[in-house]
Parts: C-alpha cells; sequence; structure tokens
C-alpha cells in the first residue's frame, strides 16, 4: 500500500473517532442538569461596606464609626443608631446619595467568578439584587455598575425585587443570613457568603458557606448538578 491511501484511512478513522466523541460528548453535555445560579450584589460582588465605610468618613469625619473589624449584624444603620440614635439616619444617607452605587468596589475575584460561572455549560447566572426604597439613584447605578465590570450582555440578567423568596433558582449566593418574603420555601439554597458583619456567626450546619470568591464556588455549583 502506497503512503497516501494509508493516509486517507488514517484521516478516515480519525474522523470517525471524532465524530464518535463528539455525539457522545453532546449526548452527556445535553443529560447535564441545567443550572440557575442568583448572584447577590451588594456585599457579594460589590464592596458595599467598604464602599460605606469610605464615603461616612469623608462626610462625617467628626462623627464616630464603626470600623469594618467591628461590623455586626446585617443592617448598618442599626449598629450605627445602637451607638447614638441620630447616627442611624446620617448613615442611610450615605447610600441614599447620588454615586454611592455606582462607586463601589467589586470585590476580589467577584466579577472573574460570575464571569466565569456564566461561560459554564447548563448554566445560567443572574444578579438578583435588591434596590433600597429610596430609588432616586439606586436602581440606575446598579444597572450601570453592572454594565461597567460585567459588560452590557449582563443588562439581560439582572433581577431587582425586594423579595428574592419568589424568585426560582438553585443556589442564591448572598451574605444575608436570613432571607425571608412570601415564599416560606423559596426553591433555591441559600449559600452564605462571608462578610465583615456575618464573618463572627457560629457555623450552622444547615447551611454551606463561601468564605470568598478564593473558596470552592465550582465546587458548590457541581454540587447541586448531582
Amino acid at each position: 500500500m502506497t503512503l497516501l491511501p494509508r493516509i486517507v484511512k488514517w484521516v478516515e478513522r480519525g474522523a470517525s473517532s471524532m465524530y464518535f466523541h463528539s455525539r457522545c460528548s453532546a449526548n452527556m453535555s445535553s443529560n447535564e442538569r441545567r443550572l440557575r445560579v442568583l448572584v447577590d450584589m451588594d456585599g457579594v460582588i460589590a464592596d458595599f461596606e467598604g464602599g460605606f465605610l469610605q464615603k461616612y468618613k469623608e462626610n462625617f469625619p467628626n462623627e464616630p464609626f464603626i470600623s469594618l473589624e467591628d461590623r455586626r449584624g446585617f443592617w448598618v444603620s442599626t449598629q450605627y443608631g445602637d451607638m447614638r440614635s441620630d447616627l442611624c439616619e446620617k448613615a442611610i444617607s450615605i447610600w441614599e446619595s447620588k454615586n454611592f452605587f455606582i462607586d463601589l468596589e467589586p470585590l476580589p475575584g467577584g466579577v472573574e467568578a460570575v464571569k466565569e460561572m456564566s461561560e459554564m455549560e447548563n448554566t445560567d447566572v443572574f444578579i438578583c439584587t435588591s434596590p433600597i426604597k429610596h430609588y432616586s439613584y439606586c436602581p440606575y447605578e446598579k444597572y450601570a455598575w453592572v454594565e461597567k465590570h460585567l459588560g452590557s450582555e449582563f443588562l439581560e440578567q439582572i433581577i431587582l425585587t425586594r423579595d428574592k423568596t419568589i424568585v426560582t433558582g438553585d443556589i442564591l449566593i448572598d451574605d444575608k443570613p436570613d432571607i425571608l418574603g412570601v415564599e416560606p420555601n423559596p426553591s433555591w439554597e441559600h449559600v452564605l457568603f462571608t462578610a465583615c458583619h456575618n464573618k463572627h456567626l457560629p457555623p450552622n450546619l444547615s447551611q454551606r458557606r463561601l468564605l470568598s470568591w478564593a473558596d470552592d464556588w465550582r465546587g458548590v455549583l457541581q454540587s447541586k448538578r448531582q
């Protein structure tokens, strides 16, 4: 047999093998469970706490403040109000002001993680975030932040809601320890994202945690496919 027929037969065998492999891969991919991941924004991919403290100290340089190490409880305004009653409204005025949300820095690794998970097969990722009631700036700036850091394609993947329990998903990554709403049994598993205000909480065997975006978030997603 000359060299040319040998090459032709080798190519034919290789093509047949590749076709079989691609069909098997397609079948495996189609059988894999599709996952819907909901990712909170403030305190999970956007540095709400750091941004707040910086602007609070700039606006009220002569007032007492609470360091990130001493933060306790989800509601910043409550802890400031406990320190002195008038500080509650001063704290609220920070995140009600123009440019607060758009100026927040991304938390380390968050933007990269969201982009990576959005490119995974059979995975739908949505930014699920609650706007504040004083809506003059917040909704627009949340959209602008997402476009700035995640790209315009993510504008189709934003869910603004005051009640996350009514949103359907497999996983909700959120820094708020207790997420309540009209639905007593949400469809998603709440994975608690560690933040300065919740890191002191004792371990909860019924709730998984992500210590940061350097933690094994890929393993958490994979566990939901099984």
